[in-house]
């Protein structure tokens, strides 16, 4: 029997931006999550002690983390040790690769819409919110920085703690001038919830949705964080949206929904039943990042259709939701 698709994250983000600190972070709160760590050193990954159970020293080796995760270092090799990855006897959940400081996220992300055993869940950049103006003004650098915000389905703006109000704002607004429209979670310490961060974590709403539509606030996700003064509340700082839609879309209509989504919608996942272009019924899968949507063939669900979705407070757009998904309503209508 073929496996199902695995996730794979891309973290990218130049150097000292926080991607090895959000890596750790996730690998920490996996929360029963088997997840293959691809970096491009061991050395650099400052895994906590307790998460080391063994290292075999190879130099492409797996090294096994006691919660059930692996970290894999890939070198120049990035294909071959996805490869290593989808052939070995283990079962993983998702797979997340971290980026070098100075790598396009985008070319590494298409391995996950071209190799058939892997589905990309998302690209996330990190921003050094006390230097990346600075460095953008370096004309050795604006190219890198501006490929890495355009890649992002979410833009997580690191180490806000060290700068003032007005270069937020400034900040905030050079972002959307290179990266768009794509969501920006502005923290310390790259705290971010793991629902931002992966379709696999989004809230348990996802699991069992209630009949129709719904909109709640959810509660803090992320527990530990309140052990830091500094700390962002993270259950008020995301909504979430779950549906069981009741009839069946046209594959054609909602993928060119998926191209032009509602603003603030920062992960959607579901699925569906669905009619093909020649008329036939079926099940599809949908997943939508920050900016990249994707619609699989899928099987029929146990407990039949059913979407969650999440935003930052405040913006996610459940209005819109429920007037496509539950209503039929044309976007914008």
């Amino acid at each position: 029997m073929n496996r199902p698709r695995l996730p794979l994250t891309v973290i990218g983000g130049f150097l000292g931006a926080g991607k090895t600190t959000l890596l750790n972070r996730w690998l920490r709160d996996a929360g029963g999550q088997r997840l293959a760590v691809l970096v491009n050193d061991f050395g650099a990954l400052n895994i906590d002690a307790e998460l080391i159970a063994a290292n075999t020293g190879e130099p492409t080796a797996l090294m096994e983390l006691s919660n059930g995760c692996v970290c894999c270092q890939i070198g120049d090799d990035l294909s071959s040790a996805l490869i290593r990855v989808l052939e070995s006897a283990e079962r993983f959940d998702a797979v997340v690769i971290e980026a070098s400081g100075v790598a396009d996220p985008w070319r590494i992300a298409q391995l996950g819409r071209a190799d058939p055993g892997l589905a990309l869940d998302g690209v996330i950049v990190l921003v050094d919110a006390s230097v990346a103006r600075a460095q953008w003004r370096d004309p050795l650098l604006t190219d890198t920085l501006e490929r890495q915000l355009r890649a992002a389905d979410l833009i997580v703006v690191n180490k806000t703690d060290l700068i003032a109000g007005s270069e937020r704002t400034a900040l905030r607004d050079w972002i959307a001038s290179v990266g768009g429209s794509v969501p920006q979670f502005e923290t310390t310490d790259a705290e971010v919830p793991l629902a931002m961060l992966s379709g696999l974590a989004l809230p348990e709403a996802a699991h069992r949705p209630p009949a129709g539509c719904d909109h709640e606030h959810p509660h803090d996700h992320s527990a530990h964080a309140h052990a830091h003064d500094h700390a962002p509340d993270h259950g008020a700082l995301f909504d979430t949206w779950s549906c069981r839609p009741g009839h069946a879309f046209d594959t054609a209509a909602l993928r060119a929904w998926l191209r032009d989504t509602p603003a603030g919608l920062l992960r959607l996942k579901g699925v569906l039943r669905t009619i093909e272009p020649d008329g036939s019924a079926a099940w599809s899968e949908l997943q939508f990042a920050g900016r990249h949507g994707a619609l699989r063939r899928a099987s029929a669900p146990r407990d039949g259709a059913a979407l969650v979705a999440i935003g930052l407070r405040g913006r996610l757009p459940t209005a819109s939701l429920s007037g496509y998904f539950e209503r039929g309503a044309e976007p914008g209508a």
